[in-house]
């Protein structure tokens, strides 16, 4: 083996070596990356347009996460805050019923002793007086502690997140071009694998935000429409939650907001009931407005054009699905990351593979799904074939000029030589 090998193989070890390293940490933050990703890709449009007003690269980047991607998280943390405390008032106003009976029925608390199962429920109907009479304030102070570190590592994990959409938005162009140096040109497999996960992020990144805040207003206006026409005894809680709420869930496709305007249209249905005269038709009215309003005309119009119009459905329904279920709630960003990173790859690179054929730089399975990248390089060196010949007839066909071999191709940077 040369002295060159040798050196290519040792140099190989420590970036495989470094590689693992930056797996580890990538594992470790995988709920920053996939949020900063996230906001990165859903923004990048907003911040693009920017960038044909000011001539440079920073403000557009700062004004797209003070404009966008702040309110966004803002609102999020607010619907989070107030359904942590209507959750909280429940079960105080329940006095802890709920928990008593989900212990009663699950873990079947009848086995137990009276005496003993009186003592266990009535430290799940009331928690705090188990802390009041033990006394303690070595445990008050742990879960004040714990209380603290939730909130900050909720804020570190959503201020590192913004930071790196920032990041990915004003220096977006620098990575491109140093992408398309360790690709080996335009004129690659992985060049053209890079793209396309590039064009279906944004596609369905940024058709998501759109969908979510253009549902979140109709939500909201259709809540306090109803509140505002319903009969004494009706009433929607929580207008501007839970329409944020049902914007979030139309994220899933096919899906979309059932999952909050149905409990909505059940709540209105208890409450009907509960009072004077037979209020069951306006229910009625209210759910086929809501199932118009908030499902059928947003899934059939709106969705197709706007929320991944490029990228399968059905893919993403299980991809919003099952993300949350096993990765958590970074999940929902995560998987369909992961989801387009598969397809890809089995679209492009997979055939090759498997047939043994020289890998190519077009789809070759489910073309008209996903995106659609085109091969720009071939075309650029047509293009400079041509000039060169034109150049070598204009001159009688002398010698192409110093730095061109004269057949017309490209350089490792991209530029005719």
């Amino acid at each position: 083996m040369s002295l060159s090998n040798r050196k290519r193989i040792g140099w190989w070890l420590y970036v495989l070596l470094l590689g693992g390293l930056v797996a580890f940490l990538a594992y470790s933050f995988v709920d920053i990356l996939a949020l900063g990703i996230f906001g990165y890709y859903a923004t990048r449009p907003v911040c693009r347009r920017l960038s044909t007003i000011f001539d440079s690269e920073r403000i557009p980047a700062v004004l797209t996460v003070l404009v966008v991607l702040l309110p966004v998280l803002l609102l999020t943390s607010y619907m989070v805050f107030e359904l942590l405390q209507q959750l909280q008032r429940l079960s105080l106003s329940s006095g802890g019923g709920v928990f008593s009976m989900l212990a009663t029925e699950i873990a079947n608390t009848r086995s137990i002793p009276a005496d003993e199962r009186a003592r266990m429920l009535s430290m799940l109907n009331n928690p705090l007086s188990t802390v009041q009479l033990r006394g303690s304030l070595v445990s008050t102070v742990d879960m004040a502690i714990g209380i603290l570190q939730l909130v900050a590592d909720t804020v570190l994990v959503l201020a590192l997140s913004l930071t790196l959409s920032y990041a990915l938005l004003e220096r977006d162009n620098a990575v491109a071009a140093g992408l398309v140096v360790l690709f080996g040109g335009r004129n690659t497999t992985a060049y053209t694998y890079a793209v396309a996960i590039d064009e279906d992020l944004e596609s369905v990144f940024f058709g998501n935000l759109l969908f979510v805040l253009f549902m979140s207003i109709v939500a909201t206006l259709a809540y306090s429409v109803t509140n505002a026409i319903a009969p004494e005894g009706l009433r929607i809680p929580l207008v501007l939650v839970l329409g944020l709420l049902t914007g979030i869930t139309s994220l899933v496709p096919i899906v979309v907001g059932k999952l909050v305007y149905l409990p909505v249209v059940a709540y209105l249905g208890v409450q009907s009931m509960n009072i004077e005269g037979n209020q069951l038709p306006f229910v009625g009215a209210v759910l086929l407005g809501y199932v118009l309003v908030l499902d059928l005309l947003p899934q059939s119009v709106l969705q197709p054009y706007i929320s991944g119009r490029q990228f399968d459905t059905i893919l993403l329904l299980f991809a919003y699905i099952l993300g949350p279920m096993v990765f958590g709630w970074y999940g929902f960003f995560l998987l369909p990351i992961l989801t387009i990173l598969v397809f890809e790859v089995v679209r492009i690179v997979l055939p090759g593979l498997l047939h043994g054929d020289p890998l190519g730089q077009r789809p070759l399975l489910a073309a008209e799904t996903g995106s659609k990248p085109q091969p720009k390089v071939e075309k650029r060196e047509a293009d400079d074939s041509d000039d060169d010949s034109d150049s070598t007839a204009t001159s009688g066909g002398s010698e192409p000029n110093s730095g061109s071999d004269g057949d017309g191709t490209v350089d490792e940077r991209g530029s005719p030589t």
